[in-house]
Parts: structure tokens; C-alpha cells; sequence
């Protein structure tokens, strides 16, 4: 009896280690598939992540400027999405490519015949969609608009200066329209900024213009002056030409006067010859027809050339040719028998 107890109960123990062992195995096994699992999803997870982390969006009316430790890498265009290292390796700055407008403000400049005008100019411009362009405005102005538009202003306001100082005041002030050149001064300042925005900012110029001009008192003084003697002398040679045109038109209708009663006296005495012959005929027929008719018609005729309403003559009446105004034409012809 006692030399089966101890038998007896390392049989007990083995058996009970025996039915626990598969149990046991089962439960680490179990253990073990959710753990890979959880790496599983980690590593999704983490790749997730990566990718999100390395999509970049570019936003219309933007570029993306892709930096590498800093440094500009490659400069993004295309709308869209794009793929880049994550960071810390690579990291992505916007750039605005929209169209702004800067004004120069009120600038005092001297023009050519040195008087001073006050001028305002404005100037449309945006960052030049190239990559090169984009690193140029990047390194100058630290991809700050602002900034850009405040070193746009100062030299806007210089270039006003020099722009100014090839005009004189009648080409910009003026009361006669087609001698204004306003557009020849914008074209002026728009080269002279164009290409140094360009290669200094990478920005490009879309249009340029004046947008305000006025004069200061001494300035304005001067214009009122300068105009009334314009006004003046184009007053004068107004009426020098009116007097020299009033004059050729006068001569012209003294010639033509003159020519015109030429010509009518020419004709009259056409006229007049005519009827003398027309006279002397008809005298004629009527002498071999009544000649005491004849007489007393030229009788008549010399009386109208003698006499007019304001003569006054004091005359026989029994003479020729008054004295057919008594005896009448019978004794008239018989007298002149």
C-alpha cells in the first residue's frame, strides 16, 4: 500500500500535465493571431499615412515649389495632385500666380522743361508661371506678395521720375487733344520697369497706366499762362488769316467786277451799235414813208437828248426843234422844204 501511493499519484500528476498541454498550446496560438494582426494593420496604417503624407495638391491659380532639405527642388504647375518625400526630406511652399494691382501713389517728378507735375501711376502684375521666374521671386522677396508690391511701388515711383524728364508739360497738359501723349509716357515707364521686374522679381508686367495727373500751384500758374499766350497768338493768326483770306475774296470780286462790266460794256455797246444801225433803218423806212413823221421824231429824239428832269432852258419857240412843239409836223416839213 505504501509503495502504490507514490505510483499512484505521479500517475495523477502526469496524466493532469498531459490533458493541459493542448489547452495551453491552443491559448498561444490564439495570442499569436491577433498580434500579427494588429502589425498588419499598423503597417497599413503607417503606409497610409506615408502616402497621404507624400500627395500634394496644386491649387488652380497656384504653384507648389517642392524643397529638399530647404533648398528649391522642382516647381509644381499643374493643377492637380503630385507626389513628393515626406518630410523631413522634402516640403512643399505655394505661390500665388494671381493678377494684382500696386499703385505708386502720388509722385512729385520735373518734366523736360522743368516744370513739376504730381502723377499717379498704376501697374497690373503677377508672378511669371515659369520655374525659373518662381525661384527668382522666391529669392526676393522670400515669397512674400506684400513685399513685392512695396519694392514694386518704390520703383514705379522712380521710374515716374525718369519717364517724366523726356516730356514736356504741353505733351501731357494740354487744350488741344491730338497734342496730348499720354500713352507715349505709359509706354515709356511700362519698358523702363518691365524688364527689371522680370529679372530681379520674376514678375510679369500685364499692362501699365496713369491713373491720376495733376499739377501743383506754381505748375498750374504757369499752364494758365502758357495757354492764354497760345490762345493769343492762335487769336492773332486766326484774324492775320481771316484779314488775308477777306482780302484775297475782296480782290477776287473787284476782278470779277471789273471783268463783269467789261464784258457788259462790250456788250452794250454791241447792244447800242445795233440799235443805232436798227434806228437808222427804221428812220430810214420811215423818212421814205412820212417824212414830216420822220422830222418830227427826230425832233423829238434830239429834245431827249438835250433834255433831262433837272435841265432848265430858256429857248425860242419858234426855232428848230421847238418849233414843231407849235406849228406842229406839217409846218415843220414844209419849214425844213
Amino acid at each position: 500500500m505504501s509503495h502504490d501511493h507514490p505510483d499512484h499519484l505521479h500517475g495523477h500528476d502526469c496524466g493532469h500535465d498531459h490533458a493541459h498541454e493542448p489547452r495551453h498550446h491552443a491559448h498561444e496560438q490564439a495570442a499569436a493571431r491577433p498580434a500579427w494582426r494588429r502589425v498588419l494593420v499598423a503597417g497599413l496604417l503607417v503606409l497610409a499615412m506615408l502616402a497621404t503624407a507624400s500627395l500634394v495638391q496644386v491649387r488652380t491659380g497656384e504653384a507648389t515649389v517642392v524643397t529638399r532639405f530647404g533648398n528649391p527642388a522642382r516647381v509644381l504647375l499643374d493643377p492637380g495632385l503630385a507626389w513628393r518625400w515626406p518630410l523631413p526630406f522634402e516640403a512643399t511652399v505655394p505661390v500665388d500666380l494671381r493678377l494684382r494691382t500696386t499703385s505708386s501713389g502720388l509722385q512729385d517728378v520735373g518734366t523736360k522743361d522743368g516744370l513739376r507735375i504730381i502723377v499717379q501711376a498704376y501697374i497690373a502684375w503677377q508672378v511669371e508661371a515659369t520655374p525659373e521666374s518662381i525661384q527668382r521671386f522666391m529669392r526676393a522677396v522670400q515669397n512674400q506678395p506684400d513685399e513685392a508690391a512695396r519694392q514694386i511701388r518704390t520703383l514705379v515711383g522712380s521710374a515716374l521720375e525718369t519717364s517724366a524728364s523726356g516730356f514736356e508739360l504741353a505733351d501731357l497738359v494740354n487744350v488741344d487733344a491730338s497734342k496730348v501723349r499720354i500713352e507715349a509716357f505709359e509706354q515709356r515707364l511700362g519698358e523702363q520697369i518691365t524688364r527689371q521686374l522680370r529679372d530681379t522679381y520674376g514678375v510679369k508686367v500685364v499692362q501699365v497706366g496713369i491713373e491720376r495727373l495733376t499739377l501743383p500751384k506754381v505748375t498750374l500758374e504757369a499752364t494758365v499762362d502758357r495757354m492764354r499766350a497760345e490762345r493769343e497768338t492762335i487769336a492773332t493768326e486766326r484774324t492775320a488769316e481771316g484779314k488775308r483770306k477777306a482780302a484775297e475774296i475782296r480782290s477776287a470780286a473787284e476782278r470779277d467786277a471789273r471783268i463783269l462790266e467789261a464784258d457788259a460794256s462790250v456788250k452794250a455797246a454791241d447792244i447800242q451799235a445795233q440799235s443805232q444801225v436798227q434806228a437808222a433803218q427804221i428812220y430810214g423806212k420811215a423818212y421814205a414813208g412820212a417824212p414830216e413823221l420822220y422830222n418830227l421824231l427826230r425832233s423829238l429824239d434830239t429834245l431827249d437828248n438835250l433834255v433831262n428832269p433837272g435841265t432848265r432852258l430858256v429857248l425860242r419857240t419858234d426855232a428848230a426843234p421847238f418849233r414843231v412843239l407849235v406849228d406842229g409836223p406839217a409846218a415843220a416839213g414844209r419849214a425844213h422844204e
